[in-house]
Order: C-alpha cells, then structure tokens, then sequence
C-alpha cells in the first residue's frame, strides 16, 4: 500500500467533533508532506507535488469523514454550491510553497477550518516541520510578552512600506518569515506580537489561522478593524490584523491615520 492510500484510510479519533477532526486533518496532510519533502524533488516540482498530495488527502477524507459538507480549497474548483451550504470546509493544503520547497525551513503550515452559519467555528493549522499542531480543540494558551519592543510578522519577499512606517511609529521590530499561517501563528507563540498584511490574501490564507488565534483570545479584523467574512462569493479577502489585544488600538488608528499606500 502507497503512503497516500495508508494516510486515506486513516481514520480520526472516535467520536471526533468538529474541533478535533481539524486538528486531524491538518496533522495528517502536515505528515504527508513531510513525506513529500523527502522524496527529493526540487523546485516547482516539489511544490506541485505538495500541493497536489495534500489537496487530494484532504479532498478525500473530508468527503469519507463530512460527506455532506461543502470545500472551498485553494488547489480545488470552486463549487459556488457552498453559498447555499450550512457548513463549508476552508482549507490550504499548503501554505507557503516556497518555504516548503526550502528544506529546511520551518515556516509553512497546513490550513484547515470549518465555516457554520455565517462564523469560523472550528480551525487548524499544522506546522509540519515543527512537529506541530495549534487548534480549536484545545485553544493555545498565548505566553506572556518575552520582548521590550512589539514584534510585527511581515512577508520575507514583500514586506509592505506601510508596515515599516508603523513600526516606527510604535517602535516596533520586523520579524521577516513565510506562509501566512505561520505568521499568525507566530503571535500565538509569542515570537511576535502582531501580523498587519494589506497585500492580499484569499480565504483560505488566513480562515484556519483567524479560528485559531481567536481561540486564544487574539484579536482579529481587516485593517480597518471591521469583521473578517468567509464564505463569500469573493473569495478574496486582502488585508487582516492579528495581535494582541493591547497593540490593536495603535494598528488601526494608524491605518486609519495614514493608510496602506
């Protein structure tokens, strides 16, 4: 039996809410791509076979597992008959393909969150690389500020002028990484404070991260500090702010100051 067939007819903890399915599912797609890693492609090819191996994982044990739910996947054709579903699966099967195809970089992440009725209420995101995965099942406990000055996540390849501008303002450090995931999940474990992105994003980039960083009682807004929405005929969905609680009166007070240009 392949690895893919092995992982496919693996089943979830008995009796596993919604909660803990996430939680599951974006474990097991994480150890796939592991596996995936180590096969030794390079490049465009290691990405494509990522992508592909934990979109069709998912694909098919969201359908053994919640048959009657409907998926909006980044790797998958977008069915609009998730407009008129009651429960929607949200997920990225790889987050931060670049990163990926990097070994050994650690800042990728598997995404994963169900959307009912209107509200994100269960999510995961598997951190493959660092044997980790932060969910709703049991939400992260956020440490303790360890850093004197806030620290904002940004994008390694394209960090937004804008960003830089508030870190001044608020004597802010930059801390350069991939995969969104990964940055909202690093507010979660303390190595920053705060992730402002204005430079686009969809759905699937930040729905799983969002769940989960709410979870643990961050806050979460687009970047003028109205709701974040999923499920929508748009997928697209091109700024956000994670922090902690103290720093969001600062982030959008200055967008609102000053903008994202």
């Amino acid at each position: 039996m392949d690895n893919h067939a092995d992982h496919a007819g693996r089943t979830p903890p008995p009796g596993a809410d919604d909660h803990v399915l996430s939680e599951w599912l974006a474990t097991v797609a994480g150890e796939r791509l592991l596996e995936v890693r180590a096969e030794g492609l390079e490049g465009k090819e290691l990405k494509d076979a990522g992508d592909r191996a934990a979109h069709e994982l998912l694909m098919t044990l969201l359908a053994n597992h919640r048959p009657d739910d409907a998926v909006l996947s980044e790797e998958g054709k977008d069915d609009k008959a998730r407009l008129h579903a009651e429960r929607v699966w949200i997920v990225d099967p790889l987050d931060g393909t670049r990163e990926f195809s990097e070994p050994p970089r650690d800042d990728w992440a598997v995404h994963v969150a169900l959307w009912h009725k209107g509200e994100l209420v269960a999510g995961a995101v598997a951190q493959p690389a660092l044997g980790e995965t932060f969910s709703t099942a049991a939400p992260p406990v956020v440490p303790d500020r360890t850093s004197a000055r806030p620290r904002i996540a940004v994008s390694r390849t394209r960090p937004p002028a804008f960003v830089e501008a508030l870190a001044a303002e608020i004597d802010a450090e930059l801390v350069p990484m991939g995969s969104a995931g990964a940055k909202v999940i690093s507010v979660v474990r303390d190595v920053t404070d705060a992730y402002v992105h204005a430079g686009g994003q969809y759905e699937w980039d930040n729905a799983a991260p969002v769940a989960v960083a709410r979870s643990a009682g961050l806050f979460c807004s687009r970047i003028d500090g109205s709701e974040l929405e999923y499920n929508q005929d748009d997928v697209y969905l091109p700024d956000l702010i994670v922090c902690r609680p103290e720093l969001s009166e600062a982030i959008i007070e200055f967008v609102r100051r000053h903008g994202t240009d």
